[in-house]
């Protein structure tokens, strides 16, 4: 028996029987991308409780480079990653923001954020949107090594694109936001690092800035892993249920990584508590090691609201407001 205790929890582990003796489920694994959450379904869903959003849509501008790269090859298949950077050039080394799309680690994409990296461009950042495998083609921890591989691929590359490689940011919305949240509490951890595409970099980011993105699965706030009535996302993501292997649950929730290592974070809020599980716990642990983090609250904002106005406008200054505060306006 082994038992073990993180903050306000003490779960015992029967590690023998036939829970742990059972392989994860790969009834998810279908090999087909899940287009269910998209800009359109956000949108769909959202205007019936805000019929005054509007959706914010691709900036076109001379002043913007965009380009498309390959990051990592997994199995053969090249994983891309969209490149936004500003076409004038600067005395100085850029900060890099690195977008985690959400949509329930199963769904989404990371054009969902390519307006939010266009207008962070036109502000002087280098911003970077990568794929990564979803639960659709391989279970945790597959997105995290794929995330990892992204940031060391911006690192390794970042003399090309005028990088600073002591302000390399990483930021989500959703589900992008735990993995982005995660990468951060990880930080110098190389059991998440990718086997596939490693590289000499390394993969430490200095700051997170999480939109929405529990920070732990198991906790009374958090509304993860019901699946009366459906297979829940995070289900479908770890191979287990809680119920079943609630030591990978708390494995995989970046509040139980979280320590010294953790870099300055940036949480943004819409009304949904259940977005924000395990945040508490998460700044008081940050209080204890003395870094830095933010929040600002939007009391009467959706789930979605970094893809709607009137809340983009709010979100990206209050991004480049904490990252030029954080990194002391490098821009």
């Amino acid at each position: 028996m082994t038992t073990v205790k993180q903050g306000w929890w003490c779960i015992v582990l029967l590690v023998s029987g036939m829970v742990y003796g059972q392989a994860p489920s790969t009834t998810g694994i279908t090999g087909v991308s899940d287009t269910s959450y998209s800009l359109q379904s956000a949108y769909r869903s959202t205007l019936k409780s805000f019929p005054a959003i509007v959706v914010v849509t691709d900036t076109v501008s001379h002043n913007i480079k965009q380009r498309q790269v390959t990051y990592c090859q997994v199995n053969g298949v090249g994983l891309t990653m969209d490149v936004f950077s500003p076409r004038h050039k600067s005395l100085n080394k850029r900060i890099a923001v690195i977008l985690v799309h959400g949509g329930g680690w199963r769904s989404g994409s990371p054009s969902l954020h390519h307006p939010l990296a266009q207008r962070l461009a036109l502000m002087g950042y280098v911003c970077f949107t990568p794929q990564y495998r979803l639960s659709t083609h391989a279970l945790y921890p597959a997105a995290v090594h794929d995330l990892k591989a992204a940031v060391s691929w911006v690192r390794a590359n970042a003399k090309r694109w005028q990088v600073d490689t002591n302000a390399i940011a990483v930021a989500g919305h959703s589900a992008g936001g735990e993995l982005a949240a995660f990468l951060g509490a990880t930080n110098g951890m190389h059991a998440f690092d990718s086997s596939a595409c490693r590289q000499s970099a390394g993969s430490w980011v200095n700051a997170v800035l999480d939109m929405d993105g529990i920070l732990a699965f198991i906790h009374p706030e958090s509304g993860e892993g019901d699946d009366s009535k459906r297979t829940s996302a995070a289900t479908y993501w770890f191979g287990y249920s809680k119920e079943q292997n609630p030591a990978l649950w708390i494995e995989g929730s970046p509040l139980t990584h979280a320590g010294k290592s953790a870099p300055p974070v940036l949480f943004i809020n819409s009304s949904v508590a259940r977005m924000q599980a395990g945040q508490k716990d998460y700044i008081e642990k940050m209080k204890q090691h003395g870094t830095y983090w933010q929040v600002v609250d939007f009391p009467e904002a959706p789930h979605n609201f970094p893809l709607f106005r009137p809340w983009f406008q709010p979100t990206l200054l209050a991004i480049d407001s904490f990252l030029k505060q954080v990194f002391h306006e490098k821009n």
